[in-house]
C-alpha cells in the first residue's frame, strides 16, 4: 500500500465509522458489531486482547484474524438517534492502514438504526412479525397477540419463514433475536456509562461469516469447566452448576447458539443457549443433525472436512502447554445457499440466466447442490483464557486443557456417528 493511499484511508476513518448490528451473532453475552463487510468489533477485555497479541502461530488458522483496537463512543445526533461510532486510538493510526474501509458508513452518513425514542420497540416490532407468522403457520387463533408476544420473548427455539423468492441473505439481516438482544443491552449499558465516560476500547476481528452468502452458524461452548481462575465463589458455583446440569460435564461441549437456513421450508431456525443447556446427550446429537440438515437432505459432504479440521485442532491444542480456554466457544460455519443444477438431459444454455428465483418450487425440473465453499472451524471468546505466559496470573496450569480436548473428541465422535448412521 502506498503511503498516500494509507493516509487517505486513515483520513476517511478519522471521521468516525458507524458501527452497525452484526446480524449473525448467535451466542455469547458481549455485543458484536459490524465495522465493515470483512471486520467485526467487540468490547475489549484485557485478557482476550492479550491472547490475540500473543497467539501461538499454529493456532492462528483456528481463530479470527486480529486487526487492532479502536475507540468507540456513544453519540446522539440532533434528531435523537443513538449511535456507536468507532475512531482510531489517539496517536495510533498504523494498525488501520490494512483495514478496508471502502464499505464503511462515515459519521456524517449516520444510519438511523437506533432511534432514541423507538429503539426499545425495535425488538417488539420484529417479534410481532414472528407472532403473526407463527399464527398463520400454526393456525393459532385461540390466543391473544399479547399472550403470544410474551411466549415468543421467552422462546428458546424460533422459526422464521423467509420469502421463497428474492435475496435470502438480505432477508436474514433482520431476524436474529439474539443479535437484537445483545445490541439493545450494549446500547443501554453505554448510554448509562456515557454520563461518566464515553470512550470505550473495542477490538477489531475478522468477520468469519463474510465469505458465505447464507451463513449457517453453530456456537458450541467447549470444555468441562467454564469459570475462570479469577471467578468469585458465587460465579464459580453458578458455572459449575450449569456444567453439571448440561452436556458440558458429560461430553465437554454444549450448544450455545445456532442459526441455520432450511431451504426445504424456506425457514430460518434459531436456537439460544438456554435451550442448549437443557439438552441431553441425545438431544445434543439431534441438534447437530438439525444443524446439518437443510430441510431437504443432510449435508453429508460437510462431515469429512469438519472431522478433519476438528482432528487437526485437537492435535494443535495437545501441544499447547499450560493454556486453559475456560468459557471459550467453537464456531462451525457453512453456507446454506444452494445452487441450481441442470438435469442431465437439459440444455446447458438454459442455465445462463438462472437466478435465485429458480430455487422456487416451480423449478421442479432442476436438482440442487450445495454452494461451492468450505466449512469453517474457529475458536472465539478468550475473556477467561490463561497460560503461564500471562505473568500476572496467580494460578499457573500445567499440561493440556484436557476438558476442551475432551469436548473436541466428543464432537468428532458424535459427528462421525451421524455420518455413519446416515449411510456415509
Amino acid at each position: 500500500m502506498s503511503p498516500a493511499f494509507g493516509a487517505m484511508e486513515v483520513e476517511h476513518y478519522a471521521k468516525g465509522v458507524l458501527l452497525e448490528p452484526f446480524v449473525h451473532q448467535v451466542g455469547g453475552h458481549s455485543c458484536v458489531l459490524r465495522f465493515n463487510e470483512s471486520t467485526i468489533c467487540k468490547p475489549l477485555i484485557q485478557r482476550e486482547h492479550q491472547f490475540y497479541e500473543t497467539l501461538p502461530t499454529e493456532m492462528r488458522k483456528f481463530t479470527p484474524q486480529y486487526k487492532g483496537v479502536v475507540s468507540v463512543s456513544f453519540e446522539e445526533d440532533e434528531d435523537g438517534n443513538l449511535c456507536l461510532i468507532a475512531y482510531p486510538l489517539k496517536g495510533d493510526h498504523g494498525n488501520l492502514d490494512s483495514i478496508d474501509n471502502s464499505d464503511c458508513e462515515p459519521k456524517n452518513k449516520l444510519l438511523r438504526w437506533a432511534n432514541k425514542k423507538t429503539h426499545l420497540l425495535e425488538t417488539e416490532k420484529i417479534t410481532k412479525e414472528w407472532v403473526r407468522q407463527h399464527r398463520k403457520e400454526e393456525k393459532i387463533k385461540s390466543h391473544k397477540l399479547e399472550e403470544e408476544f410474551e411466549w415468543l420473548k421467552s422462546s428458546e427455539v424460533l422459526y422464521y419463514s423467509l420469502e421463497k423468492k428474492g435475496n435470502v441473505s438480505s432477508q436474514m439481516k433482520h431476524h436474529n433475536p439474539w443479535s437484537l438482544k445483545c445490541h439493545q443491552q450494549q446500547l443501554q449499558r453505554m448510554k448509562e456509562s456515557a454520563k461518566h465516560r464515553n470512550q470505550h476500547k473495542f477490538i477489531l476481528l475478522e468477520n468469519l461469516t463474510s465469505r458465505y452468502q447464507v451463513p449457517c452458524v453453530l456456537d458450541l461452548k467447549m470444555g468441562t469447566r467454564q469459570h475462570g481462575d479469577d471467578a468469585s465463589e458465587e460465579k464459580k458455583a453458578n458455572q459449575i452448576r450449569k456444567c453439571q446440569q448440561s452436556t458440558s460435564a458429560v461430553i465437554g461441549v454444549r450448544v450455545c447458539g445456532m442459526q441455520v437456513y432450511q431451504t426445504g421450508s424456506g425457514q430460518l431456525m434459531f436456537m439460544n443457549k438456554y435451550h442448549g443447556r437443557k439438552l441431553s446427550v441425545q438431544g445434543f446429537k439431534e441438534a447437530l443433525y438439525q444443524f446439518f440438515h437443510n430441510g431437504r437432505y443432510l449435508r453429508r459432504e460437510l462431515f469429512e472436512p469438519i472431522i478433519k479440521k476438528l482432528t487437526e485442532l485437537k492435535s494443535v491444542l495437545e501441544t499447547q502447554e499450560s493454556y486453559r480456554f475456560y468459557s471459550s466457544s467453537l464456531l462451525i460455519i457453512y453456507d446454506g445457499k444452494e445452487l441450481p443444477e441442470v438435469a442431465v438431459d437439459s440444455d446447458p444454455e438454459d442455465l445462463e440466466d438462472l437466478s435465485e428465483e429458480s430455487s422456487d418450487e416451480s423449478a421442479g425440473a432442476y436438482a440442487y447442490k450445495p454452494a461451492v465453499g468450505t466449512v469453517d472451524i474457529r475458536m472465539i471468546d478468550f475473556a477467561h483464557t490463561t497460560c503461564r505466559h500471562y505473568g500476572e496470573d496467580s494460578i499457573v496450569h500445567e499440561g493440556q486443557d484436557t476438558g476442551y480436548i475432551f469436548g473436541l473428541q466428543s464432537l468428532i465422535d458424535i459427528i462421525t456417528e451421524i455420518s455413519d448412521e446416515s449411510g456415509e
